[in-house]
């Protein structure tokens, strides 16, 4: 097992100060290693994420190469060979385990801001005392730039927001947390193959929920409860201006529109399963409410804006795959995690084979089953490596 830099690497150096999981402890587990503290509905901090990692790798004893990045990955006879900064290793078989979220993604127009505008990704933020004095700019309203946005505004910044699509959820539902219900309900456990519009489903955005001791709701309206400015998707930036577009209230109606599908299921699910009682009664939530007349366009230039996070999301890094197995768009060409080279698998990448599968949690289910798509290969005669060794590889 190959990884760049130290065990749990990302978790360690690629995350700001305050983050905590969006899954609950009791949900953050993985084989043979479960919660064992004393609050189990509680979401881990990053240096707990970490440890829960190291515990698991002490005890698998797995053979993690720390320091050891992969520069080139190539197609050889009777398998690949692995360049990394350690030197080379001929394998029969490669897992691609570096998972979706190697690279913020930036709009085009970002080289177009002013330079008095301080630009910062979620890979360099860490808390507010690095931002400059002034008002804040967060683009995106997933996972990430709600949080950013909320923890800015109490930091006493002005904070705009640009809201894209994004994915409401409450924080609980019924007097559970609502990833208990994505669970029991069997909406983390839906195949890829039974998915009706797999690309789109792939890439949905990360939902806004937060990890907080107070188990708290954040959606759009808290935020502008608290002061923080919503407006449109930023759609292009000109003459030193940000210019948003016009459809913000169609987008919040949409997300409204899927939370109460969403709900709607819980709800019927705890009637087909005889445990209606056991919840606190159904219930809905207020429409998500748009500003009077959002603001299309600020003028970057006057000072109001001082700093610009990008929270539009992440992409892989597929720099160092000389295989010919990446779309256009960047993605890994793969049928369930078998990716299209014989003896390349892959797993962490949305909804690999489930729903649940860039989740801590969810990894077990798709690594057992692509495990078995790998000794399938292996045992059905795929050719001896190189160097005659039969070795399989995990990179990330």
């Amino acid at each position: 097992m190959l990884e760049r830099g130290e065990l749990a690497n990302s978790w360690r150096r690629e995350r700001w100060d305050s983050l905590r999981l969006l899954t609950p402890n009791w949900q953050s587990r993985l084989p043979g290693v479960l919660y064992e503290g004393d609050d189990p509905d509680g979401y881990m901090t990053m240096a707990e994420v970490v440890e829960l990692i190291g515990r698991f790798a002490t005890g698998v004893r797995a053979p993690v190469r720390t320091r050891t990045n992969v520069t080139s990955l190539r197609r050889v006879d009777g398998g690949y060979a692995v360049t990394t900064s350690e030197g080379e290793i001929d394998a029969r078989t490669v897992v691609v385990a570096s998972g979706a979220c190697n690279q913020p993604t930036l709009p085009a127009f970002a080289g177009a801001l002013p330079a008095s505008v301080q630009q910062l990704t979620p890979f360099e933020y860490r808390n507010p005392d690095q931002l400059s004095d002034g008002g804040v700019l967060v683009v995106g309203a997933s996972a990430t730039g709600v949080q950013l946005a909320a923890e800015l505004s109490q930091s006493g910044r002005p904070v705009t927001l640009s809201v894209g699509e994004h994915v409401r959820l409450p924080r609980t539902y019924r007097c559970r947390d609502v990833l208990w219900w994505m669970e029991a309900s069997g909406v983390w456990d839906q195949r890829y193959d039974e998915v009706e519009d797999l690309t789109r489903a792939r890439r949905l955005p990360s939902p806004q929920l937060v990890g907080t001791p107070e188990r708290t709701t954040l959606d759009l309206n808290a935020l502008a409860a608290t002061g923080v400015e919503l407006v449109g998707r930023w759609a292009s930036a000109r003459d030193g201006c940000a210019l948003f577009s016009g459809g913000l209230r169609n987008v919040l109606s949409l997300a409204d529109l899927k939370l109460n599908r969403l709900l709607d299921g819980f709800d019927e699910w705890a009637r087909m399963s005889g445990l209606d009682a056991e919840f606190d009664p159904p219930e809905r939530y207020a429409p998500t409410a748009a500003p009077r007349s959002p603001r299309w366009r600020v003028d970057l230039r006057s000072g109001e804006i001082r700093t610009v996070i990008w929270a539009t999301g992440f992409r892989p890094d597929y720099r160092w795959l000389d295989v010919p197995v990446v779309n256009a768009k960047g993605q890994l060409r793969h049928e369930g995690g078998a990716v299209d080279s014989p003896g390349l698998y892959a797993l962490g990448l949305p909804l690999l084979r489930r729903r649940k599968s860039t989740f801590i949690h969810g990894i077990e289910d798709d690594a057992r089953e692509v495990v078995d798509e790998l000794n399938r290969y292996l045992m059905n005669g795929a050719p001896s490596s190189t160097n005659g060794r039969r070795r399989s590889l995990a990179r990330g």
